[in-house]
């Protein structure tokens, strides 16, 4: 036991100065420090002094180099430097993520089936991301989610990651959330593996226990493996939880690779048209901009894993079953929320609108056009999915959300102008605004915004709303969409704040 704290010490790192343990893993720790310039918060993940042979050295490279490559994106942690300690202990430093992880919520808490659907569009459009530039992370799991101090998922630990071309490993990953083909006498996984991961990922966060675990069984791992490769997916079990919601976490948890979803972006998809059944915000995907990824693109599922091999240090990796090696932290307090302006009205209007919520935590980084590629691919699966006779019926998983659309192109639904507040003299807040094209049956999503979560949308009929007292200390910002009779809306909420 001594032996382990002296290993576990936090290096002494110049620049840097120690505050306290975040985390501890089987083969790193992870501390947090405070950076002197520029002055921030960093999570510091150490290698043990015990663990520094070539094979963990060469993995604790890769997963600096593939976090590096991906850490652009909103939902995947930020690396910010690598380096070796004075003591030879190689150390990565990293954006730190003050909220609770997955981890530690799906067992402590009933989490919302909207939150869960916004974590997984998030979660699938970081896998895709991962994956179109020939990354499969092999080791999705609550542990592996931490949250950023805006309530964004954000994937970290790439260790046990490889390249999607022919010679990649394919070993490692966790019990509870891997497919069969990983458990296999000889394990080999592509796309599809991640997909499993991240369905059984969301699964545990409905359900509050992993996929195949009994409450108060036995759930060694050997009965978990004999689950999980002959044992039906068992309900989540919660009333709330939609059909169609089950039935998409069925396929993508398929048994055989063959019968799932063939990609990580087909599972955001599916998991849109779940929103947009339930009447929820749809989230958009953020994917990269480019001419075979741009968000909202309509390729198949066979286009959509054919992927280019990248050439990534550390073939030789071996297999991980820890399972809680992420960062802990606390909370922490922030400013006031970053309003949005509206996006340049693109050449060709898009055939409807959607309201999307706050822009992501690095926004400033995704071009206002793959976002306007977004609303529109969003928008015709509303009109398609909710546009019927029976707009409370289920609507059938599909692969693709972009449905051809055989009318004339519908004119883009404004959003609100001249939103405005007042406080009361008891500390409530009325807000006020004015819609620039008022048609029949138009009703108005609304808001309030925080820096530290999604907004709760409720839906209204008149052009004004109130913030009671109790939610309305400080400056107290909303968000505001128009929604027409057919279901479409504004493509982007209009934003104000009150002092």
């Amino acid at each position: 036991m001594t032996a382990r704290r002296e290993a576990s010490a936090p290096p002494d790192l110049p620049g840097y100065e120690y505050v306290r343990v975040l985390g501890l893993g089987g083969f790193a720790d992870v501390f947090l420090y405070r950076q002197h310039l520029p002055r921030r918060d960093v999570a510091v993940k150490v290698l043990l002094a015990g663990s520094l042979d070539d094979d963990v050295r060469q993995r604790f490279q890769t997963e600096a180099n593939l976090m590096a490559q991906l850490s652009h994106h909103p939902s995947i942690v930020t690396i910010h430097h690598a380096a070796i300690a004075a003591d030879g202990r190689p150390f990565l430093v990293m954006e730190y993520c003050s909220r609770p992880g997955l981890a530690e919520r799906y067992r402590a808490e009933r989490m919302p089936v909207p939150e869960v659907l916004r974590i997984g569009v998030r979660l699938a459009s970081a896998v895709e991301t991962a994956h179109r530039a020939g990354i499969l992370h092999r080791d999705i799991k609550p542990a592996n989610v931490l949250t950023t101090d805006f309530g964004w998922p954000a994937l970290t630990d790439f260790g046990i990651a490889a390249t999607t071309g022919p010679a990649a490993q394919t070993i490692g990953m966790s019990i509870p959330w891997s497919p069969p083909e990983m458990l296999a006498e000889h394990p080999g996984g592509d796309e599809r593996s991640d997909v499993y991961a991240l369905a059984a990922t969301i699964y545990s966060l409905l359900a509050g226990r992993t996929p195949f675990e009994l409450p108060g069984g036995n759930n060694s791992a050997q009965q978990l493996v004999a689950r999980i490769e002959r044992s039906p997916l068992p309900p989540v079990g919660r009333d709330d939880v939609p059909q169609q919601l089950q039935a998409v976490l069925e396929r993508a948890m398929a048994k055989h690779p063959s019968r799932r979803h063939a990609s990580a972006v087909a599972v955001a998809r599916a998991l849109q048209e779940v929103e947009a059944a339930l009447r929820l915000p749809v989230t958009p995907l953020d994917l990269p901009d480019d001419p075979g990824g741009a968000a909202g693109d309509t390729r198949s599922d066979d286009d959509a894993t054919r992927l280019r091999g990248v050439a990534v240090p550390g073939a030789a990796i071996g297999r991980r079953v820890d399972d809680e090696d992420a960062t802990r932290a606390r909370a922490v307090v922030v400013g006031r929320p970053t309003l949005v302006p509206p996006a340049p009205a693109p050449p060709a209007p898009p055939p409807v609108g959607v309201p999307v919520g706050p822009e992501p935590r690095r926004g400033a980084r995704v071009a206002a056009a793959a976002a306007v590629v977004v609303v529109a691919a969003v928008g015709t699966v509303l009109v398609t999915t909710l546009g019927g006779a029976d707009p409370t019926g289920p609507v059938a998983p599909t692969d693709s959300l972009a449905a051809p659309q055989t009318g004339p192109a519908a004119a883009p639904v404004p959003a609100p102008h001249s939103l405005a507040g007042t406080r009361a003299a008891d500390g409530a807040v009325t807000f006020t605004w004015q819609n620039p094209d008022p048609q029949d049956g138009d009703r108005y999503l609304w808001g309030v915004l925080a820096v530290t979560g999604e907004p709760t949308l409720e839906l209204v009929d008149q052009e004004s709303v109130t913030v009671p007292a109790d939610q309305g200390t400080g400056e107290v910002c909303i968000q505001v969409s128009i929604v027409r009779a057919d279901r479409s809306a504004s493509a982007r909420p209009a934003q104000g704040c009150a002092p």
